[in-house]
């Protein structure tokens, strides 16, 4: 099960702006802790949530650029790019980042999705003025040397290579070709083995000068940690950057036209595996849509547990799957629906048909109360544990600025869940479940026998 439901969606619209460098308080209370953000100079924003009874901090630097934003030519641009960063800075080697961070039991990391990028480092609340300076230092003054991105090259390519050896990874890639067809969100964040080898240095480098900037950057610590400090490491850490009259990049809304219909009804990787992997899906909820706490109501107890509609009925009652289990994306102005299944390749029919039958019905009836009530209970309790620990906090605090324009309490969250009625789920399921499909296979088909699935 995947879902985000951070912020509330409502026009889109950010907060009221207020002055630089003025801390606002934006929540305060037993649930959420005490979150407090600040728009410094130059359009950086920094979000904290004090945790007191953890001995830990999580930071977080986000970077509002990834897969999405990038062109044909220089797909995996932005993956490349969080891979070169950790190779030298024009202050420290490779080395001097790794071993500087291992000598404090700490761990640093990065990721790359469709529509951002996060460096994030966990550490002792001591050392949070460490981290500070290691990513700050990685993100601002990175030397991206030609050498660095011959030797990073080969590590990329071999990350694309141990992707399409795994088709439970590869299926997922492949359903957003289907889906999106050859556009930003179709090609996966990796790139293709075509783009990697010819990205030179200019490229990458010049990606990083031209996204890399103040305004598209946000900064979040969450566990035992101080605003005011954090706002003292980030101004000594970002120096001089930190000044002029730029305001933060206006929030993504994806504006580009999103398809209503998928580029391709299939798309297959013929593997010689012993499990067909498949993913049956079509366009879902735009993240900024108010439908979206109804949906993922709707998708928890359609394929999101043990207790859910499809595992009952495909895994429990006939044992024709190991895994099977839906799952919500949201975008800027789109998204997805589908739902994953693994069996062996006699059995796929059988899988399909049970699927499509019970989104159908679903479709035509909605979920029964008793079913509303226990999807609720279980985003409810899923959602409050998930932020038990720092990284998981530091990680909303990045995903509601950058995604959402906006952080709303964990407890308006929870009420906005529990709002959501029979009704609600019952006209998603009639627009969800009713959209054009498309179906992605990795196992050992051919074209000519995918009609018949």
């Amino acid at each position: 099960m995947t879902t985000d439901i951070l912020g509330t969606g409502a026009g889109a619209a950010a907060p009221a702006p207020v002055p630089v460098g003025t801390t606002v308080v934006l929540d305060l209370d037993e649930v959420g802790g005490r979150v407090e953000r600040t728009e410094l100079p130059g359009g950086l924003r920094v979000l904290t949530e004090t945790m007191p009874g953890v001995l830990s901090a999580t930071l977080g630097i986000w970077v509002a650029v990834g897969s999405r934003d990038e062109t044909d030519d220089i797909a995996g641009s932005s993956h490349f790019l969080e891979h070169l960063l950790f190779k030298g800075t024009t202050s420290r080697s490779a080395l001097e980042i790794a071993t500087a961070m291992d000598a404090v039991g700490g761990e640093m990391n990065a990721f790359t999705a469709k529509e951002h990028t996060c460096f994030y480092a966990n550490v002792l609340a001591s050392d949070l003025p460490l981290a500070v300076s290691l990513l700050s230092d990685l993100v601002t003054e990175a030397c991206n040397t030609a050498a660095d991105l011959e030797s990073e090259r080969t590590v990329v390519l071999e990350e694309i290579a141990m992707r399409d050896d795994e088709p439970a990874d590869a299926v997922h890639d492949l359903f957003s070709e289907t889906l999106f067809g050859a556009t930003p969100l179709g090609r996966s964040v990796l790139g293709t083995v075509e783009s990697i080898e010819g990205l030179t240095r200019d490229d990458v480098d010049g990606w990083y000068r031209r996204r890399y900037t103040m305004p598209s950057i946000v900064v979040t610590a969450a566990g035992r940690v101080d605003h005011q400090q954090v706002l003292e490491l980030v101004g000594a850490s970002f120096g001089d950057r930190l000044s002029g009259d730029a305001r933060p990049a206006p929030l993504r809304l994806g504006d580009e036209a999103a398809p209503s219909v998928p580029a391709r009804r299939t798309g297959l990787l013929h593997r010689r595996t012993e499990q067909t992997h498949l993913l049956l899906g079509s366009t879902g909820i735009a993240r900024l849509d108010e439908r979206r706490y109804a949906a993922s109501v709707l998708e928890t107890a359609v394929g999101g547990g043990m207790s859910s509609r499809l595992f009952q009925e495909i895994r429990e009652k006939r044992g024709l799957v190991y895994s099977v289990g839906s799952s919500l994306t949201h975008y800027a102005g789109t998204g997805t629906f589908s739902v994953y299944a693994g069996c062996s390749p006699k059995r796929v029919p059988e899988v399909l048909r049970l699927v499509r039958a019970e989104l159908a019905r679903v479709a035509a009836q909605g979920l029964t109360a008793e079913e509303v009530a226990r999807s609720r209970g279980q985003l409810r309790g899923g959602m409050v544990l998930g932020l038990e620990d720092t990284g998981s906090r530091m990680s909303r605090l990045g995903k509601s600025e950058l995604s959402f324009g906006e952080y709303l309490p964990v407890r308006e969250v929870l009420d906005r869940l529990d709002a959501v009625t029979e009704d609600d789920v019952r006209e998603v399921a009639a627009d969800l479940f009713t959209r054009e499909g498309c179906l992605a296979v990795v196992g050992p088909y051919r074209e000519s026998e995918l009609d018949r699935l």
